[in-house]
């Protein structure tokens, strides 16, 4: 995934969120196939993975999980609105 990728997520609409968080998960897990992401009215995305790849996406001391956040509060400020990421097994 190069920058261009990001760019283009980051510049689209929240829609475009969800397809993000989609697209880093699967590219940091062991089985795509089991990512799921839904976003809810309230600005909570929900990323449900299997069990056996939750600690790869939240990292060691959380560094993943947190830059996974610092991107969503990236993209909520250019959409002028605030995001929760919780990570589900």
């Amino acid at each position: 995934m190069g920058t261009t990728d990001l760019n283009r997520y980051m510049t689209e609409s929240s829609t475009n969120v969800v397809a993000l968080v989609q697209l880093i998960a699967k590219s940091l897990v062991d089985t795509p196939e089991e990512v799921f992401v839904e976003e809810f009215d309230d600005g909570v995305i929900e990323l449900e993975v299997a069990e056996s790849d939750v600690g790869k996406l939240i990292g060691r001391q959380g560094r993943t999980a947190r830059a996974l956040r610092a991107l969503l509060g990236a993209a909520g400020h250019r959409a002028h609105k605030r995001y929760t990421l919780e990570i589900i097994e």
